[in-house]
């Protein structure tokens, strides 16, 4: 873990005093609003099969766009989510982590979709989720048996454990809390200008959301449904 997130570590509790509503439930939601859709967002199974007519049928080049797309979207929350600085966290910081939760569940589920798994299903739900952790917390998860394995394996796993779901919306909650606490460090740095903290923000989100997607590209591998 870099200087960021050691220092977001450290302040990751202080954010959460902000957003004091943000428990792991609000992951449930996010994933159910990704999935179904929410606003001028279709849901993540539309979404591919749009990009996949798009690409006349080459699940990888509809993989690529989502990535892509979903990249700029993160990066255009995270610029107008974090424009005001310390002195509009109180609304912003809800609305930052939300937005990030939903596009990166919605990314996720996308390429599960177009990998041929059921969304639907609570195990690739967890999978998802997993997913969003990124590889090196969910290695360290694994190591400490915080969860039983990496994505791959919860979404193929021969049964469902009811305990898991609260695990990981628990994890994940945790993680969003500790990059959003991490930007609003460096931005303090450029408080003085008041887009240097949507520049930051803007950055540190499109690049974990590019993270996340190249990690579910190659952790979850194709799959034919019964």
């Amino acid at each position: 873990m870099g200087i960021g997130g050691s220092i977001g570590k450290r302040v990751a509790p202080n954010v959460h005093k902000l957003a004091p509503e943000l428990t792991a439930n609000f992951v449930q939601e996010a994933f159910h609003r990704a999935v179904h859709g929410t606003g001028p967002l279709p849901g993540a199974a539309a979404a591919a099969d749009k990009q996949l007519a798009e690409q006349r049928g080459d699940v990888d080049a509809a993989i690529h766009e989502l990535i892509e797309n979903h990249v700029r979207y993160a990066g255009a929350q995270g610029f107008l989510t974090n424009l005001g600085g310390l002195v509009t966290a109180a609304f912003t910081i809800p609305a930052n982590i939300t937005g990030l939760a939903v596009l990166q569940c919605r990314l996720v589920a996308g390429i599960a979709h177009l990998r041929g798994y059921d969304l639907d299903d609570p195990r690739v739900r967890n999978a998802i989720l997993a997913c969003i952790l990124g590889k090196d917390t969910v290695t360290t998860l694994v190591r400490r048996k915080k969860i039983p394995a990496p994505p791959m394996a919860l979404a193929t796993a021969p049964t469902h454990d009811p305990h898991l779901d609260k695990v990981m919306a628990a994890e994940v909650t945790s993680e969003l809390l500790t990059k959003i606490a991490g930007k609003r460090v460096a931005t303090t740095v450029g408080r003085r200008v008041p887009v240097v903290g949507g520049l930051v923000g803007a950055g540190a989100d499109a690049f974990a959301t590019w993270q996340i997607g190249r990690y579910a590209d190659g952790e979850l591998l194709p799959r034919r449904l019964p």
